[in-house]
């Protein structure tokens, strides 16, 4: 028996796993930091090495074969093992106080930082690595442990625990919406919004979700392809300066306008929406007893429900 034909080296199996779970040598190769015809060599020799063939070639595309999609369950799991003991020998020493922590930008700003110092005043050692996340968090990949993101709260394979319903309001400047906007902002009985009250306007929209005027039309039972769609941001944060700005009118979620609301920079004639989603905090299964995510998650779902 050939044991070392049975035990290929780690930078072999990673170029193999990386590759399967993207079916792309390339960004497998971004991932890996190394170049894409490196990874392919290495996939190339774990194959001469083994004897099988574990991915089919189709154009710029790859396709795990059966072999390779069967090698993949059990190495997938393997180095996710390997990755999972590693984790839990620096969580036993000095990492046991730190999170590595993925939150949306505007909500990180708005909502998490004006609190922080709370979860600090309760636990004085712990330390919190903020890292500004828009797009979708792959644990497997990022060296995070956790993050607060949106979403329908699918995500396979993470723990999630659900923080707010988002709520949208429709935002302007006072001048855009008019003053009888900014005298009805606070008022218990808000107006119902005609096609008639928005034509006109310009409406901004957040890049992440698409869906959000959609949506908010739908609840009111207005034709959304009736009103004019304006430019897309990417972070909330820059939409509601750009509504201040009077270029346009926003839906955003309430948590994140309350401010400039109360200081009269923005106007919300309208009633709040429930949209589709919700904010949650997730993690993966291998951190769910890190004392340091164990300290945060508990000061956090006590925060929400202070907040809620």
């Amino acid at each position: 028996m050939n044991y070392r034909k049975l035990t290929p080296s780690m930078s072999l199996l990673l170029a193999f796993e990386a590759s399967a779970r993207h079916e792309s040598f390339t960004r497998a190769a971004g991932e890996l930091s190394l170049t894409q015809s490196a990874v392919s060599r290495q996939v190339q020799t774990l194959e001469a090495q083994l004897g099988v063939a574990l991915f089919v070639r189709e154009g710029k595309r790859i396709v795990a074969t059966d072999a390779g999609r069967a090698y993949m369950a059990e190495v997938g799991t393997a180095l996710a093992r390997i990755r999972n003991a590693t984790l839990q020998v620096l969580a036993s020493d000095a990492f046991s106080q730190r999170l590595r922590l993925a939150t949306l930008p505007t909500f990180g700003a708005k909502w998490l930082l004006p609190r922080l110092h709370q979860l600090y005043r309760q636990h004085p050692d712990l330390q919190v690595d903020l890292h500004s996340r828009i797009e979708e968090v792959d644990f497997a990949t990022q060296p995070l442990d956790a993050a607060i993101t949106v979403g329908d709260g699918r995500w396979p394979n993470v723990i999630a625990h659900r923080l707010y319903a988002e709520e949208l309001v429709l935002i302007g400047s006072p001048q855009a919406l008019g003053q009888a906007g900014k005298r009805r902002r606070n008022a218990t009985r808000l107006a119902r919004p005609t096609v008639a009250a928005l034509n006109g306007l310009t409406l901004l929209r957040v890049s992440s979700f698409p869906d959000a005027w959609r949506e908010w039309c739908g609840h009111f039972g207005l034709p959304h392809h009736a009103l004019r769609l304006g430019p897309s941001f990417e972070l909330t944060s820059h939409l509601i300066q750009a509504v201040i700005a009077g270029i346009g009118v926003g839906l955003v979620p309430r948590m994140l306008v309350e401010d400039e609301l109360k200081d009269g920079k923005l106007c919300s004639p309208f009633e709040a929406v429930t949209s589709s989603r919700s904010y949650y905090f997730i993690y993966p299964e291998r951190v769910r007893n890190h004392p340091a995510l164990v300290a945060f998650r508990e000061w956090l779902l006590m925060a929400q429900m202070g907040a809620g």
